[in-house]
């Protein structure tokens, strides 16, 4: 059974029960999706949940569209360029009660480009698993820009518009567990 106390706090990112994926339009008619193997997070929860923080690194090489071709392609310069950015971060700037929406704020870096974003963020409650740990589940979503990070390749198409999108959704389902004090 789950509650919906998230108690003060640190808390982790369990890899292995956690995705952060992505989709992107391609030539115009249809989306790749993806993820990313490799990421970490932590939630540090404060007595007023408002200031709480989140902070986030991913992998930019650890990229899967299942697809190995293209995910190199996607690592070389002409996209993320992870020989010379290895990973994106987030750092958030503020947390907002929006009507029934909960908006998590905060600053995105992709390719040595900084942003501010704001994910849409849904709360699962917290639960304790069988060893007596606490654990919360989250989801997020946000859309970006590409070429406000820097990865900005043009491909055009012959008939008119371009192999890979500009808009990239973003979807992470997430689950924490409450570090020891």
């Amino acid at each position: 059974m789950s509650e919906q106390t998230l108690l003060p706090g640190t808390w982790k990112i369990d890899p292995t029960h956690t995705e952060v994926g992505f989709s992107v339009r391609h030539m115009m008619i249809s989306k790749v999706r993806g993820r990313f193997e490799k990421f970490d997070a932590t939630v540090t929860v404060a007595e007023d949940p408002a200031q709480s923080s989140v902070t986030a690194t991913i992998d930019a090489g650890s990229i899967n569209t299942n697809q190995e071709q293209r995910d190199e392609h996607i690592r070389s310069a002409d996209f993320f360029d992870v020989a010379n950015h290895p990973e994106f971060t987030f750092v958030s700037t503020g947390l907002a009660q929006k009507g029934e929406d909960i908006v998590l704020s905060g600053d995105l870096t992709i390719k040595g480009n900084t942003r501010p974003v704001e994910l849409a963020l849904e709360f699962h409650g917290v639960t304790k698993d069988p060893w007596g740990q606490d654990r919360a589940g989250f989801s997020a979503t946000t859309e970006i820009s590409r070429k406000e990070f820097g990865v900005d390749i043009e491909m055009p198409m012959d008939g008119g518009g371009v192999v890979v999108g500009d808009k990239i959704s973003i979807t992470i389902d997430a689950e924490f567990t409450r570090q020891a004090d």
